[in-house]
């Protein structure tokens, strides 16, 4: 079996014959702010990492496009990864932050319900938060929640005050240089496009990004380096699963299905007074969070996102980050009456097309969501192997804690 495996991905992947090897103590795949959080904690418990991201620069895909939200971790079933990461990682964030002058703010969040039948929903999520050990929320009555934001409709609301807002190029900006001043070394414009486990030891398959996306898709994708770690962590973000697939010696049993959610946002257009302080946020719906109301650092409102379910992505485009982040002035259409909810005096007209995201989830339309998942040894039997699949949201809040719990789990 393991034959067949080597010799389906060989016939995918060659290596050049010129391809040198090399020796390195530990590799990070993919320069989002969980991955460059994670080479920043390697770094500071002394080991020296090789950080290669497909991309001309860090964070170009999830990491920088989504919603900056400092989340609190009230949405997560008690005990999950997600509830500890984000409960763990929001305090992580708000002292990292305050320490190295990144730009951030607790405002405060808003859940609303809007109708009565929603009141179940919004008692079900202060009960799970509670046991998640957030601190501070509240119910409020409706009339409570539109006295302090007088543009609001609802009927009952939960108040998050640990809630807040992010810069996420700033904390990738200040990570990274402080990663690369621990003998932390980036690798943009550079492709991991496969490899396998021999002698206790991952050889990954690496290429130049401008050759991966030149590939025709019928010729063989050519490696031009092997490096050879003594620890890995495939933190790929939306091509972890790709990439775990051709890694051979690891059991395609442990890789869970990829599914794809896209996300637009749209902003509020010639608005010349804000008209929230607090994040507001719908009750959850299949796949997301609602279309909630976000605001930067800076005063734009943005509302979003979506969830637009999508398939037949390849092995190329997600590790070459192609994926469609246009966004159709149309889909404002589906926004209008969801925002309207909460938001009734919301103009015709007022949104304009912001941006899209796509999130990695590991569950489909109509199931339920899945946790992360975070693989060492004991789930797949490879020794200095982890991978990191199914991270989104609240994965940027959770960044630092992720980072914190794989440095103490798994590196020896």
């Amino acid at each position: 079996m393991l034959k067949q495996a080597f010799q389906s991905v060989k016939r995918a992947v060659t290596t050049s014959a010129n391809a040198a090897k090399e020796k390195v103590d530990c590799v990070v795949i993919g320069a989002g702010v969980v991955g460059i959080a994670i080479a920043r904690e390697l770094a500071l418990k002394g080991r020296e990492v090789l950080v290669l991201d497909s991309a001309p620069t860090f964070g170009t895909g999830t990491s920088s496009r989504n919603s900056e939200v400092i989340h609190a971790g009230i949405y997560y079933p008690q005990n999950s990864l997600k509830a500890m990461f984000c409960v763990r990682g929001r305090k992580l964030l708000y002292k990292y932050c305050s320490e190295h002058e990144v730009p951030h703010k607790q405002i405060g969040k808003l859940i609303v319900a809007t109708g009565p039948l929603e009141i179940p929903k919004l008692n079900k999520l202060l009960k799970c938060g509670t046991q998640n050990g957030v601190d501070g929320l509240r119910m409020l009555e409706g009339f409570e929640a539109m006295k302090m934001e007088p543009e609001l409709q609802c009927v009952k609301a939960l108040l998050s005050p640990a809630s807040g807002i992010v810069d996420s190029h700033s904390l990738m900006l200040s990570l990274v240089g402080e990663a690369e001043n621990r003998r932390t070394t980036f690798s943009y414009n550079t492709t991991v496009i496969g490899g396998h486990h021999q002698g206790n030891c991952m050889h990954l398959y690496v290429s130049e990004s401008k050759n991966v996306g030149n590939w025709n898709g019928q010729s063989s994708l050519q490696s031009e380096l092997i490096l050879i770690p003594r620890f890995v962590v495939n933190s790929a973000g939306l091509s972890a699963l790709a990439l775990a697939k051709r890694f051979v010696g690891l059991k395609s049993s442990v890789i869970p299905p990829a599914y794809y959610a896209r996300g637009c946002y749209f902003t509020l257009a010639n608005t010349k007074v804000i008209p929230f302080k607090h994040l507001i946020y719908p009750i959850p719906e299949d796949g997301g969070l609602g279309v909630h109301v976000t605001l930067d650092l800076d005063g734009q409102v943005k509302f979003g996102p979506d969830v637009e379910w999508i398939d037949g992505i390849d092995d190329i485009c997600s590790f070459m980050n192609k994926f469609d982040y246009s966004v159709n002035v149309n889909r404002a259409e589906r926004f209008y009456p969801e925002i309207r909810k909460y938001y009734p005096k919301l103009s015709d007209g007022a949104l304009e097309p912001g941006y899209a995201g796509i999130r990695p989830k590991l569950s489909g339309p109509g199931q339920p969501p899945v946790d992360f998942v975070i693989q060492g040894e004991e789930s797949h039997g490879v020794p200095g192997l982890v991978n990191l699949f199914g991270i989104e949201s609240p994965g940027l809040t959770s960044s630092i804690a992720i980072a914190e719990y794989i440095a103490a789990r798994f590196l020896r």
